[in-house]
C-alpha cells in the first residue's frame, strides 16, 4: 500500500471547513456499476476479482460512484455534502496502480447553477491551499449545452446518442462528425438481414439471428443476445442514412470551435445562436446563471476558458465538466462535473442532482517535491 499523503491534514482541515461529512467507502465494490457508467478509459484499467459466490467485483477505481451507492443505501437525506481521501486502484501505463484521491462529492442540491459554482470553487480552494503561489489554469465544458444544440439542429435520437456519447473524447467525436459528413454506404449487408434492417423489423430481425446462432451452435450467453444485436444493426442503418446539410454541419463545427474566457462565454454562445438560428433554451439561461455564480465565488476569471469541445471521458456527466492544472502543466491535477442521473442508475428510487470533483493526489506531491 502507498503511503499518506502528507498534504492529507491540511486537505482534512479544509474538507471540514467547507462543511462536508468524511466518509470511508470499501476498497472491494461491485464492479458491474463502473463497466456500465465508467467510461471505456477507466474500464480498460479497473481491477476484477470475484466474491466467493461468483459476483464480479474490483478494487474501487474511483470514489464517485462508491459514495453515491452508499447514500443510497443509508438512506440518508439531502442535500448533503460528503469528502473522502483514500487509495484508487487502477492499471496505469506510467507505473504505480495504487495512488491517493480525494474529493468532495455534493448530492441533492436543486440549485444547480449554485452547486457547481460551489465545486468549483471548493476544488480550486483546495489547490490554492496545497499549492500556495502557482497559478491555476481551468477548463470548463457543458454536456447539456453540447446536447442542445445537437437536439436544436435536428439531429435524430440516434446521432444526439453518437455524439454525446463521443463528447469528451477528440478521435471518437472525430470519427462521429466525419461519418456525419459522409455516411458510410450498408454494402456489408445482404439477403433477409439487409431486408429486415432496412424495414427497420427489430423483432424480425432478432428472430433471425437466434436462429442462425442456434444453427452455428452459439449461445446467447456468450455474448450480446440476438436483440442487442438487431437493436444495434438497425441503429447504425439509421444513422448511416442521416446526413446534415452544409449549414447545419457548419453550425456543429462553429460551437465545437468556441473557445473564449468564461467572462466572454455567455456572449458568445448568444452570438452563435443568433447567427445559426437556434434557441438553446434552459441550457444557454443554466449556462448564464453558473458563469455568474462562479464569478461571486470570487474566482479568477481570467484563468477561467470555457472549451465548447471538452469534456471528460466518464460516461456518466450530464452537464458542467472541468479540470484544473497548473498553468504550465500538461496533465490535469482536478477533474470533475455534474451527474444528474447517476444516483437513479444506481437505484435511487427519486432523481437526486450531484456534483462533485476528485483530485490527484500523487500529481500535486510531484509538483511540491519539484519546487524544493
Amino acid at each position: 500500500m502507498t503511503s499518506r499523503p502528507a498534504i492529507a491534514t491540511d486537505i482534512a482541515k479544509l474538507f471540514a471547513a467547507r462543511d462536508t461529512h468524511a466518509v470511508e467507502v470499501a476498497v472491494l465494490q461491485p464492479a458491474d456499476p463502473f463497466l456500465d457508467m465508467a467510461g471505456e478509459d477507466l474500464r480498460r484499467r479497473i481491477f476484477l476479482t470475484e466474491s466467493e459466490t461468483g459476483k464480479t467485483l474490483c478494487l474501487r477505481p474511483e470514489f464517485t460512484i462508491p459514495v453515491c451507492l452508499d447514500h443510497i443505501a443509508s438512506q440518508a437525506g439531502t442535500p448533503r455534502r460528503y469528502s473522502y481521501l483514500g487509495e484508487v486502484f487502477r492499471q496505469r501505463r506510467d507505473g504505480g496502480n495504487e495512488f491517493f484521491q480525494a474529493g468532495i462529492e455534493d448530492l441533492g442540491d436543486r440549485d444547480t447553477a449554485a452547486a457547481d459554482a460551489r465545486s468549483l470553487a471548493d476544488a480550486h480552494a483546495l489547490l490554492s491551499r496545497v499549492l500556495p503561489g502557482r497559478k491555476l489554469a481551468i477548463t470548463l465544458g457543458d454536456q447539456t449545452l453540447f446536447e442542445a444544440v445537437l437536439a436544436a439542429l435536428g439531429l435524430p435520437r440516434g446521432w444526439r446518442m453518437r455524439l454525446a456519447r463521443a463528447f469528451g473524447s477528440a478521435p471518437m467525436l472525430e470519427a462521429a462528425l466525419a461519418d456525419l459528413a459522409n455516411p458510410p454506404r450498408n454494402s456489408q449487408l445482404s439477403g433477409p438481414v439487409a431486408l429486415l434492417v432496412l424495414d427497420g423489423d427489430a423483432e424480425g430481425l432478432a428472430a433471425h439471428i437466434a436462429e442462425g446462432m442456434e444453427e452455428a451452435g452459439l449461445s446467447a450467453s456468450g455474448g450480446r443476445a440476438p436483440a442487442d444485436i438487431a437493436r444495434r444493426l438497425i441503429e447504425k442503418a439509421q444513422l448511416r442514412s442521416v446526413r446534415l446539410s452544409d449549414e447545419a454541419f457548419s453550425a456543429l463545427k462553429g460551437f465545437l470551435e468556441i473557445d473564449v474566457a468564461l467572462s466572454d462565454a455567455t456572449a458568445a454562445l448568444e452570438k452563435f445562436a443568433a447567427d445559426a438560428g437556434l434557441s438553446l433554451g434552459p441550457a444557454l439561461e443554466n449556462f448564464a446563471a453558473r458563469a455568474k455564480a462562479i464569478e461571486a465565488h470570487g474566482l479568477p476569471m481570467a484563468q477561467i476558458r470555457y472549451d465548447a469541445a471538452f469534456g471528460r471521458p466518464l460516461d456518466y456527466y450530464t452537464g458542467l465538466v472541468f479540470e484544473i492544472a497548473v498553468a504550465d502543466g500538461d496533465r490535469p491535477l482536478v477533474g470533475g462535473g455534474r451527474y444528474d442521473r447517476l444516483l437513479t442508475l444506481l437505484g435511487a428510487k427519486k432523481p437526486i442532482p450531484g456534483v462533485g470533483f476528485s483530485v490527484w493526489l500523487d500529481r500535486i506531491e510531484a509538483l511540491r517535491e519539484s519546487a524544493k
